[in-house]
């Protein structure tokens, strides 16, 4: 016979906060020496504590996710509350200041679903830059931090270059991209709540008012085809799309798993000699099959998003080059 709930709870409570305190010793220098203020703690290390907890400055994403088994509600809501006071504890941080998200399987809808409630926002820092994120609006806060190390890269092999960012989001790649001295942005997405979003990341980074920094509204497959006909080209292309999207403000639906080949083409027709597409996938579970694109030279991109990320498994980025 197991133990009662109660005496569970306090166990994983308490083996819970010594994890985070354990990991917030080690990550806080590297964070501080980095300049990084918004990084993962702990990312279900302990199998019967399946969350996720993601600081940002002296805010806290505390996300569950889905159980494969089913608990009562009225117990998960008490399970998870003592979870958010451990954590409060252990970070020294007001319970407001953690905000609660679940984490489900995605079927079928857009990664970026908006979450009602209030927003909690703030502007953290990441290296020499700023950037806006959300804790409660949405599922994703506006910062992917498994993606520092693609960042740093397009940042690196940006000067003078010519970069398209489709599914732009909030623009974090495009910031990047400025930051390391691109020629000309162009970063696209359906939503004119991500651009204006992306819009603000510029200009916390003193990146605002440069006519060849430009925010495009359109759905990505209608801009390809329209860029095709204009005969447009990139030196840069950062293809980051989500794995289902079926936005009332487009009739197409977006499956990547099979619709990703055909992305993946057209984007590669519109680089310049020598370009360079970044196809930025947001799942482990994915098969890409290099040799649909026999024009291209790809590689996985290796970097490491960071100390708080070593060891892990983050979902893939493939570098191809014509």
């Amino acid at each position: 016979m197991g133990l009662p709930e109660d005496k569970k709870n306090a166990l994983q409570g308490e083996m819970f906060y010594n994890r985070i305190v354990k990991r917030y010793r080690h990550l806080k220098k590297w964070a501080r020496r980095n300049g990084i203020e918004a990084f993962r703690l702990y990312d279900r290390d302990i199998p019967e504590i399946p969350l996720t907890l993601d600081i940002y400055g002296d805010a806290v994403s505390l996300a569950l996710y889905e159980r494969p088994y089913e608990k009562p509600e009225a117990d998960e809501a008490a399970w998870l509350n003592l979870m958010r006071e451990t954590a409060a504890l252990a970070l020294r941080l007001p319970p407001e200041h953690i905000v609660i998200k679940f984490r489900r399987r995605q079927r079928g809808k857009n990664q970026y679903e908006k979450i009602n409630g209030p927003s909690f926002e703030r502007v953290v820092q990441e290296g020499d830059l700023k950037f806006r994120v959300n804790l409660s609006g949405y599922l994703d806060t506006g910062l992917f931090l498994d993606r520092r190390a693609e960042r740093a890269y397009i940042r690196s092999v940006s000067g003078g270059k010519k970069l398209l960012n489709l599914f732009c989001y909030t623009a974090s790649f495009s910031v990047y991209a400025a930051a390391g001295g691109a020629l000309a942005i162009d970063s696209v997405d359906l939503s004119n709540t991500y651009l204006n979003w992306a819009r603000s990341n510029f200009e916390l980074n003193g990146f605002a008012g440069n006519r060849a920094y430009r925010f495009i509204r359109s759905d990505v497959p209608s801009f390809l085809e329209e860029a095709a006909k204009r005969k447009l080209s990139w030196d840069l292309i950062v293809l980051d799309p989500p794995l289902f999207s079926n936005s009332k403000m487009t009739n197409t639906v977006l499956d990547l798993k099979k619709d990703y080949t055909d992305l993946v083409r057209r984007c590669l027709a519109l680089l310049n000699p020598k370009g360079v597409l970044c196809f930025c996938v947001n799942t482990r579970r994915f098969s890409f099959d290099g040799a649909a694109f026999p024009q291209s030279e790809t590689r996985v991109f290796s970097g490491c998003a960071g100390e708080d990320f070593r060891g892990k498994k983050t979902p893939p980025c493939y570098i191809l080059r014509v």
